[in-house]
């Protein structure tokens, strides 16, 4: 998965946030239009999102209503818009801050740290009687211990990170797999069923992990 995913038009602003972040260790992506954008997103997934306005194409809030069906990763704007319409519409579709341009690197920087501190640093993940502990790759369901294969771990983690958001079947293999796997998409699949095993009360009719037809899968 992507750490930061940056959607910017202007090469210059794009190329300078990215070494940035890279010299802090993110894993960064970029994309200059919402389309790419929302593509890199489907593929990866990212931890968050740096997101412009203004751009050819889909803007910006069509980008930010678009990835808040599928998925809770944070979403900070960067724009030269400082209306304050502009920053009502982009809170109002789920964008955790507003940014104006021009904007200054370190109050960035402290803000996307404190962000993945809250948001990815808390050991234990407790999702009613499961709870998932980052720090040891483990998971336990009422207290006893889950015997999870190291996907299956990741797959857990991926939808209890998302809950009651939908993410589809290609999201999650590339995700957890990688779009250069050798693997096959039926994997995806295959975990899914012994997930189910491991967590589910009845795995033929699962209240945790549901299977939202033709799309892919959302966690309860």
């Amino acid at each position: 998965m992507i750490d930061i995913l940056i959607v910017e038009d202007n090469p210059d602003i794009s190329g300078l946030l990215t070494d940035f972040l890279r010299a802090e260790n993110y894993v960064v992506s970029t994309a200059e239009n919402g389309e790419k954008a929302l593509s890199l997103f489907e593929k990866y997934g990212a931890r968050l999102v740096l997101l412009d306005i203004m751009l050819p194409g889909l803007d910006g809030f069509a980008v930010c209503e678009r990835i808040r069906r599928s998925s809770n990763a944070p979403i900070i704007i960067l724009s030269a818009r400082g209306e304050k319409s502009d920053k009502l519409s982009g809170l109002g579709l789920g964008a955790d801050d507003y940014m104006e341009k021009p904007f200054d690197i370190d109050i960035l920087l402290a803000k996307i740290s404190g962000i993945f501190r809250r948001r990815y640093s808390v050991d234990e993940l407790v999702c009613g009687d499961i709870t998932i502990n980052r720090a040891e790759r483990t998971a336990s369901l009422r207290g006893e211990a889950l015997e999870l294969t190291a996907k299956e771990y990741e797959l857990l983690l991926l939808l209890a990170e998302n809950p009651g958001k939908t993410l589809t079947k290609d999201s999650l293999f590339n995700s957890i797999w990688g779009c250069d796997s050798d693997s096959e998409p039926q994997t995806l699949t295959v975990h899914i069923k012994r997930l189910r095993e491991k967590i589910e009360v009845n795995p033929s009719k699962p209240e945790r992990i549901i299977t939202v037809w033709g799309t892919g899968y959302k966690f309860q």
